[in-house]
């Protein structure tokens, strides 16, 4: 994360558009605000890409089809709109390469976006994936990317196929399984097949990265909150205010909740249990000394919350907001891990991080710090969580360092030695 994935891949674009004569139209598909913002930036921001043309097709169908019927080397397309593109938008896929930033976002077989390029991919004569998080959750998410990149040549065309290869059953309960686990010697021969049409890169090792300093701010909740907390945990249900979990993945998103402070009752409306958190945020801000601070949230309550207690909150999301932000106008500003925690450059807006709320996602935590611990950021940069003692928040950090072991794995298996 943070190598210029982008820029490495528009200048071979260039060179195989322009010098060589191999490709003639590209497809680039990356995230919306990825698609809309971060690869014209790139194109605009070096000098020798500026003989690219290229098209951004977001927007409405009109304003999609109209960016599509341009004369361009590079057409630019949001990921949601995959399927619309191959089966609705009644055009030709007359592509001969198709970029796929992100790639990591193709990792469910089952997703219609997967399905939709997959249906196109025979017509594509040359496909690039970019992504630094690979396999965030583990090994079983390569195969979808992998089948898209070489249609099933090295991990093979079926993923129940791969699974009953290097997979074995892990937690279950009877006849269903919950998740796999590789079996004894599966990683190596992953890496082995896969290593020939893969390149990784740590910016560790190609970069001088700025300093990252990462910290717990552990915050308490009193007798009456904790008890709000220990019997919604114990009996699924709590009285006042009136929360119930009809099974534990829901129990896991409420006790999340209740960790930062508020909660979705039954009815939809918010419960508000207490302000710890709030009160760690408003002290980490000022502890700042001015400096902008890059707020991560997961709920909407948490982001109600959060601008009513700092008014100055802007989230990043907002029209403009983006470019206020680099530009080093807006004091505190809010993320979301899920829709801004790809591909975007905020390294010049400031250099703090604050989760507010954990996610038990290392794809979009990783790729939420990489924002501003990336090649351009000048100052050390210093990530703080807030952590509800004694609760779910705890079991999330765990989880998130546990799971890293994985994919630091992968890389260092087909690093490439520059």
């Amino acid at each position: 994360m943070g190598l210029g994935k982008s820029a490495i891949a528009l200048t071979a674009l260039l060179d195989l558009m322009t010098d060589s004569f191999e490709v003639r139209k590209t497809l680039v598909v990356a995230p919306l605000r990825v698609a809309r913002d971060t690869w014209p930036a790139e194109i605009e921001k070096w000098d020798h890409l500026r003989g690219l043309k290229y098209a951004v097709a977001v927007g409405t169908e009109a304003q999609r089809k109209a960016a599509l019927a341009r004369r361009a080397h590079v057409y630019i397309i949001n990921r949601e709109n995959v399927e619309w593109l191959v089966s609705k938008s009644g055009l030709p896929f007359d592509y001969d390469m198709v970029v796929v930033d992100e790639l990591s976002s193709f990792k469910s077989h089952k997703a219609k976006r997967f399905k939709a390029l997959l249906k196109a991919r025979p017509a594509i004569a040359r496909i690039v994936g970019l992504t630094g998080t690979p396999a965030a959750n583990g090994l079983m998410d390569l195969w979808a990317e992998y089948r898209l990149l070489d249609m099933g040549q090295r991990l093979g065309r079926f993923i129940g196929r791969y699974r009953e290869e290097f997979f074995a059953p892990d937690k279950r309960n009877a006849q269903t399984v919950f998740s796999y686990k590789p079996k004894p010697g599966a990683e190596g021969e992953i890496y082995r097949r896969i290593e020939d049409i893969t390149i990784s890169m740590r910016g560790a090792d190609c970069l001088r990265l700025p300093e990252i300093a990462m910290s717990e701010a552990p915050v308490r909740m009193d007798g009456k909150e904790r008890a709000v907390y220990d019997k919604l945990k114990k009996d699924l249900a709590v009285k006042e205010p009136e929360i119930t979990a009809a099974n534990a993945a829901a129990l896991c998103g409420k006790l999340l909740q209740l960790a930062n402070g508020a909660v979705y009752g039954d009815a939809g409306e918010v419960c508000v249990v207490h302000s710890r958190k709030l009160d760690a945020l408003e002290d980490l801000i000022e502890a700042a000394c001015g400096k902008p601070v890059l707020v991560a949230y997961w709920y909407r309550h948490d982001l109600a919350r959060i601008r009513e207690r700092i008014p100055a909150a802007v989230p990043l999301g907002a029209p403009g907001a983006i470019k206020k932000w680099c530009a080093g106008e807006i004091p505190v500003a809010a993320i979301h891990p899920a829709s801004a925690g790809h591909g975007l450059n905020l390294q010049s807006g400031g250099s703090t991080l604050i989760w507010f709320g954990l996610t038990w996602s290392l794809e979009l935590y990783q790729q939420t710090n990489a924002r501003l611990w990336r090649q351009g950021q000048k100052d050390t940069v210093v990530i703080r969580h807030i952590v509800a003692e004694g609760t779910i928040d705890e079991q999330v950090m765990a989880a998130l360092a546990a799971k890293d072991k994985t994919q630091a794995a992968l890389i260092e298996a087909v690093k490439a030695n520059l």
